[in-house]
């Protein structure tokens, strides 16, 4: 076993602690997501959140993404609002069973309206973006928002994550 002195390991450290993305909350000078109102409230939560799966469900992707047409439609189109890019996270497919369209990720500390990224092939899903606390710098993504984006539910992409201006 190689013993290195802990002065070369030091510097290391303090460049991989830099490395560590920033939210748009960390950023200096920048300004505060605006409150959404209640409508623009509604009309996201419309389009993310879905009912759970029925018990009876299969583990198969068909039967527990209980997003209807209309919602995949809706998180598909071009966002109308303007939005803030926090960054970039390798993504796995988070639990199957949790129905809408989210992302569990570190780029955010409160839960806020946003889209998610495929740069592979370019598409896009409004998501829930909600914050991912248990350590680590991944995200995990939705059944359903994986599918939007053209994913395999087995790979780890690296996504781009966009907040809404609006703060929805």
């Amino acid at each position: 076993m190689v013993r290195l002195p802990l002065a070369l390991l030091l510097p290391a450290v303090v460049v991989l602690a830099a490395c560590q993305p920033m939210t748009q909350d960390q950023r200096p000078g920048a300004a505060p997501a605006a409150t959404a109102t209640p409508e623009q409230v509604a009309a996201a939560t419309a389009v993310t959140r879905a009912p759970a799966p029925r018990p009876s469900a299969r583990a198969t992707a068909a039967q527990l993404d209980t997003t209807t047409p209309e919602q995949r439609a809706a998180a598909a189109a071009r966002p109308t609002t303007a939005e803030a890019r926090l960054g970039t996270t390798v993504a796995s497919l988070g639990n199957p069973t949790e129905s809408g369209l989210w992302i569990r990720t570190p780029l955010v500390r409160e839960r806020a309206m946003g889209r998610i990224v495929n740069p592979a092939n370019g598409r896009s899903a409004q998501v829930e973006l909600i914050p991912l606390t248990s350590g680590g710098s991944g995200s995990q993504v939705s059944l359903s928002a994986f599918q939007l984006l053209g994913v395999s539910l087995t790979d780890l992409p690296t996504l781009e994550v966009y907040r809404s201006a609006s703060g929805a």
